[in-house]
């Protein structure tokens, strides 16, 4: 007969999500974050309690962080109890289902508080000294959105649009951010139908406290727009073909290549929130 062993496990190694998570715990500023967003939120007083506004946002974070949707993320809560504690929601409890969750973001998008709690979490890093505001790098992704027309409405999203980068095809939007050169933090985010150019945001992503502006190639001739800030010096990428062209062993030519790749470094601090955005 097989001797029974007791359930213990001796692995304390945390996993990369539950360390991620654990610093999100002490870095998000939750009950200011609760605060803007309480006027908003129904009290309950009629039909069945809501979940604690805490809770709800704490989810709707876990979806931005992991990419799930409300189908998804209702269905992590059963298999996931890491993301359970982190919601703070306790055993034996009923969870979100994906209704709950789809009216929580959509509260946040009638009264358009998400640019609200962007500013409340940039205002928290700037009094820690995490964000400096002397210079900030732009870039924009496209995000794909179903091709298909197989749906209720018969026809695509109206807010999506195709677009071409390089010689492919894509339809769907594209997220224009502005970051901290120093820290890589971001601080102002736009949504655009994917065929604006990036050009046309990259003024509107400046918060107004920067004195230099960092882009890639595609935002060549930014400072010549109507829009333009005068006090802001825009550091843009030289096109590749013309700095493949350049001759290394040329002295003029060896430091137009040096200021290119230290211009590169600078914008490579905005390409790392694009992995949160896009897994």
């Amino acid at each position: 007969m097989k001797q029974a062993t007791l359930p213990l496990s001796l692995n304390v190694k945390k996993t990369r999500k539950a360390e991620f998570l654990a610093q999100m715990e002490r870095v998000v500023p939750w009950a200011e974050l609760v605060a803007l967003i309480a006027p908003y939120y129904p009290e309950g007083k009629n039909g069945r309690p809501p979940f604690a506004l805490e809770t709800m946002l704490r989810t709707h974070f876990l979806q931005l962080w992991f990419t799930l949707s409300d189908p998804a993320m209702e269905e992590a809560f059963f298999d996931v109890p890491l993301y359970r504690e982190f919601a703070q929601l306790p055993e034996f409890t009923r969870l979100p289902d994906e209704s709950t969750i789809l009216r929580f973001r959509h509260r946040l998008e009638k009264h358009k508080l998400a640019e609200q709690v962007l500013g409340v979490v940039n205002g928290i890093l700037s009094q820690r000294g995490l964000l400096l505001k002397t210079g900030t790098v732009v870039d924009a992704t496209l995000i794909a959105a179903p091709t298909s027309t197989k749906n209720q409405d018969k026809a695509r999203d109206p807010e999506m649009h195709s677009s071409k980068k390089g010689n492919q095809w894509y339809f769907g939007m594209k997220a224009h951010i502005g970051a901290d050169a120093d820290s890589g933090l971001v601080h102002s985010v736009r949504g655009t139908a994917g065929h604006v150019a990036d050009i046309a945001e990259g003024n509107t992503l400046l918060h107004g406290q920067e004195t230099v502006a960092f882009g890639d190639a595609g935002y060549r001739g930014i400072d010549k727009r109507a829009d333009a800030k005068a006090d802001v010096t825009w550091h843009v990428a030289m096109r590749p073909g013309k700095r493949r062209a350049l001759n290394r062993q040329d002295e003029a030519d060896a430091l137009l290549d040096k200021a290119e790749k230290l211009k590169a470094a600078i914008r490579a601090k905005v390409e790392h929130p694009f992995r949160v955005i896009k897994p």
